[in-house]
């Protein structure tokens, strides 16, 4: 397959998603962030994951979020859903509802509530593989409690269920198993954190939450960190120095309202979260824009 029809590949922005006043959805604000985030240099957008507060979200919500996309999206600027739910038949719902509204691939969770063994794993993705879009399965033990291990990916991928991985735990170690168990399975980075990392590594994109308040600064930054030079890796260091401190609210719990408050600051519209996520504490509040202001003064945008 070419790389024009690897379209899972790139900085897919795992978009923030815009409410209005009495919390009900933005869908013009959010079609302009789309549009925004195409004309910035992403490579696609990624609705409906957790930075997407999906959880909170009606069922017609939800599917509106993912045609509003697809309808905002230029040519050339991909859509990945996040397709994540209870089980394997309402996740083959959400997979079908993304291909028939023309998203270019999906972003699927393991089971996220039971505990799934290893057969039933195959089983929901599988039976989520038979649309016919391609899958990025998204490895995040921290809130599913089960964990893609490296042998199981390959398993997943040599069964032709998944073409690539959202890699969450921030072990870049994991990387490198990959590559032996599993040489063709594309390796994207799941935590802004480990971008560096997980670039010399060999990740072939991003799943990516800070491009939504600073888009520029990490195009840049991945290009650097993926191009194999290493005249850019010694560019990229410097600048994954000055921005770290950012990059590192991606990974904590507080991340949704951190990144959108950075949002808010950078001049764009993040604005306010539904429940159960409630305003920062103050002192994190002054932290993250603390953050916020300190990357923005130092030129990056």
């Amino acid at each position: 397959m070419t790389e024009q029809l690897k379209p899972w590949r790139g900085i897919h922005v795992a978009s923030a998603l815009q409410f209005n006043d009495d919390l009900s959805v933005d869908y013009d604000g959010f079609a302009e962030h789309v549009q925004w985030l195409a004309a910035s240099g992403m490579h696609g957008i990624t609705p409906n994951g957790s930075l997407g507060e999906y959880q909170t979200l009606t069922a017609e919500e939800r599917a509106r979020v993912v045609t509003t996309a697809v309808e905002a999206a230029p040519d050339g600027f991909h859509v990945m859903p996040g397709v994540a739910a209870y089980g394997a038949l309402e996740t083959r719902r959400w997979v079908e509802q993304a291909a028939e509204s023309g998203a270019h691939s999906v972003l699927l969770l393991p089971p996220n509530v039971y505990r799934a063994d290893k057969a039933a794993i195959v089983e929901h993705y599988r039976i989520a593989a038979e649309v016919g879009i391609p899958i990025v399965a998204y490895n995040n033990p921290f809130d599913t409690k089960i964990d893609l291990s490296p042998a199981l990916l390959a398993e997943l991928h040599a069964e032709g269920h998944i073409v690539a991985v959202k890699e969450f735990t921030g072990d870049v170690r994991r990387a490198y198993e990959i590559s032996e168990l599993a040489p063709d399975l594309d390796l994207l980075v799941g935590t802004d954190d480990v971008v560096l990392e997980l670039g010399l590594a060999g990740a072939v994109g991003w799943i990516a939450g800070y491009p939504n308040a600073l888009p520029t600064a990490s195009l840049e930054l991945y290009n650097l960190a993926t191009s194999g030079d290493p005249a850019d890796i010694a560019k990229a260091l410097p600048m994954y120095r000055d921005v770290h401190s950012l990059l590192r609210w991606d990974s904590k719990t507080e991340f949704v309202q951190a990144i959108k408050l950075s949002m808010d600051v950078a001049g764009r519209k993040g604005g306010t979260c539904r429940p159960p996520r409630s305003p920062l504490a103050p002192e994190v509040a002054e932290q993250v824009v603390a953050d916020t202001k300190n990357v923005l003064a130092k030129g990056y945008k």
